[in-house]
């Protein structure tokens, strides 16, 4: 699967809730958001319209790797 082109960071931080990540703070740019599934995870996202591809697939992966999953079975689960 794919990684999405046209995702932009609010779409992403809203995916994210699926898997229990809230916004924490908000400075300038970046959304940091938490997540206590799986234990405390804490994501940076930036707020680009649309997110370049490169930041996209860091932040995925660093959530693929918090909750041992694959990059695919993350982007089915977050519907992006």
């Amino acid at each position: 699967m794919k990684i999405p082109r046209d995702c932009n960071g609010v779409e992403l931080v809203r995916a994210l809730r699926r898997l229990g990540y809230e916004t924490q703070r908000q400075t300038g740019s970046h959304i940091q958001v938490t997540t206590q599934r799986d234990g405390e995870h804490h994501v940076s996202v930036s707020n680009l319209r649309p997110l370049k591809v490169g930041l996209l697939n860091g932040v995925l992966k660093d959530v693929v790797e918090h909750h041992g999953m694959t990059v695919e079975e993350l982007l089915r689960e977050l519907e992006i």
